[in-house]
């Protein structure tokens, strides 16, 4: 269409920019370096972390005197630690042979590779345990760990005498509990958990996790980092049980069984 003689072209106008006082220039350009240095410290703190929590499920029974049951970790092929449930009668040191009436239990967790630890606690009695972690405690740097292998049970015993009974983990109400490992791959140290659970059929494997960034550690039970979801727990632990009056009937002998290590010093 063509445009009238009354119609008249858009008006062009130049913004002008209004000079600022020294002052409010200097404390504009104040904020907006500090706005701009918090957005990038923001930013930095934002970022998702490439840490990653590795679980696997299991359902492995520890039988006694059955094979070991190993675990792999990081699935890399190479296994990290070994399961062992064993019983039997006892020998003689120098001779060995049987010595008459006597008889000893032993669970433990072994160490499988150089460097691989298992989380570990002082009993009140001396005892060097395979500390049982409840759900939730931190498996890490500044926690006690032991290198080759951790005690979950023992027990020696002769004619007319039970023995005393170390590292506890099959006392009355005992529903199992969490294992801190720590291992090593290359130059890095990874931190991790496993879940056993006792029975009256005995002891079962029934998961373990990793911590996938080196140094980095982990919550017993966790099988989510926080970057994916609220850490959830594996199977369900049942509360601990008050100990029984049999145990208090053995006095002092009987105390290890209720008074079980549950803290990685």
């Amino acid at each position: 269409m063509t445009p009238s003689k009354t119609d008249h072209p858009p008006t062009t106008r130049t913004r002008i920019a209004a000079p600022l006082s020294p002052s409010l220039d200097k404390g504009l350009l104040g904020y907006a370096t500090a706005a701009t240095a918090a957005g990038v410290g923001f930013f930095a703190l934002s970022q998702p972390a490439e840490a990653k929590i590795v679980f696997t499920p299991a359902n492995i029974p520890i039988t006694v005197n059955g094979p070991h049951v190993q675990v792999d970790l990081n699935h890399d092929g190479v296994i990290d630690f070994s399961f062992i449930n064993s019983a039997g009668t006892c020998e003689h040191a120098k001779r060995g042979i049987h010595k008459l009436g006597c008889s000893f239990a032993a669970f433990y967790i072994v160490a499988a590779q150089p460097g691989n630890e298992i989380g570990s606690s002082q009993t009140f009695n001396g005892a060097q345990c395979a500390a049982e972690l409840r759900p939730g405690k931190v498996i890490g740097t500044g926690k006690k760990f032991e290198a080759n292998e951790g005690v979950m049970f023992s027990n020696v015993a002769t004619s007319g005498n039970p023995g005393p009974q170390d590292c506890p983990w099959h006392a009355r109400g005992n529903a199992g509990g969490f294992l801190g490992l720590k291992f090593v791959v290359g130059s890095n140290t990874y931190y991790g958990w496993a879940m056993v659970s006792l029975g009256p059929s005995g002891p079962t494997l029934t998961g373990y996790a990793f911590e996938s960034a080196p140094g980095q550690s982990i919550t017993a039970g966790a099988t989510k980092g926080a970057d994916e979801a609220d850490a959830s727990y594996g199977p369900i632990l049942a509360a601990p049980q008050p100990a029984s009056l049999g145990a208090l009937a053995l006095g002092a002998r009987g105390l290890p069984i209720w008074r079980r290590p549950e803290e990685m010093n």
